[in-house]
């Protein structure tokens, strides 16, 4: 009896029993974990696509961008914006000189807050027909025409 089956299978399957214990990976704490990251993204979503903050002046006539053009924003703490970048004043020529260096239109659109003093706007208008901008278009607000109905 130089053959002895039964301490080998034995052997074997303990290391077979402990192999699978440890290959089996317990999903639950990574599935809690992204169950908080997926709720944590969905809360700071909303939040992060806010743009920028300005109260545009009123007027009767629509005043909706009607070509592709830059669009150059300042708020009512005179913040200039381009897109979502904040801009300088005194760097702002050069910006729109790089900016309409290759371009056939060059188109601006100025969005400036109502609160702003005529004084920094006419500013701004300067310091874009400088750099060379043709065509410069004022964006605003329409404003809500209340008809009176009494007859």
């Amino acid at each position: 009896m130089a053959l002895s089956a039964g301490p080998l299978s034995s052997a074997g399957s303990r290391r077979r029993a402990a192999g699978t214990h440890l290959s089996e990976i317990n999903v639950t704490p990574l599935v809690d974990v992204m169950l908080v990251l997926l709720v944590i993204f969905m809360v700071t979503a909303p939040m992060m696509q806010s743009g920028i903050g300005i109260d545009l002046p009123q007027a009767e006539t629509d005043t909706k961008p009607a070509e592709e053009g830059l669009t150059l924003t300042v708020t009512k703490d005179q913040y200039v914006h381009i897109g979502d970048a904040t801009i300088n004043i005194n760097l702002l020529e050069r910006r729109l000189v790089e900016y309409f260096a290759n371009r056939p239109k060059k188109v601006l659109y100025l969005q400036a807050d109502a609160s702003l003093p005529y004084g920094v706007v006419v500013r701004i208008m300067d310091i874009t027909k400088k750099a060379g901008v043709e065509v410069l278009g004022i964006i605003t607000e329409p404003v809500d025409v209340v008809k009176d109905k009494r007859k």
